[in-house]
């Protein structure tokens, strides 16, 4: 391992963070601290995510799509955020393409993503 790989490794080992194994076509849930004056909260951003960039290296981010009233709304989140709480996976996405940008033109039924029902989890070795 070099020298940049093995500190970015110690930097993600001391953020003590948990990231599921997630990938573009994935529906996933982000819990995201929300500051309103002197109050924090959780908010929770729900979406399908369409790209993963830097993998999962500490630079690394994604981008989670929604419906919202209507209208698309997407959301970069950084991948080891001090801002996000959770991140959930509420569904796997068959998809055959790493970026997911051609679901910003389809509305309705072309927009669905199929199932994923032979996903395994990597196994870290």
């Amino acid at each position: 391992m070099d020298l940049i790989a093995q500190i970015e490794a110690e930097q993600i080992a001391s953020l003590g963070k948990d990231i599921p194994d997630f990938k573009a076509g994935d529906t996933i849930r982000v819990g995201y601290k929300v500051t309103e004056g002197t109050r924090t909260r959780v908010q929770n951003y729900e979406g399908v995510c369409i790209s993963r960039k830097n993998g999962g290296g500490i630079a690394g981010s994604f981008t989670v799509r929604k419906i919202s009233f209507g209208e698309g709304v997407e959301r970069v989140f950084p991948l080891y955020s001090t801002n996000i709480e959770s991140i959930q996976v509420i569904r796997r996405g068959r998809v055959r393409r790493a970026k997911l940008y051609y679901l910003r033109a389809r509305r309705g039924k072309s927009a669905r993503i199929a199932e994923d029902n032979t996903y395994k989890p990597k196994t870290k070795a």
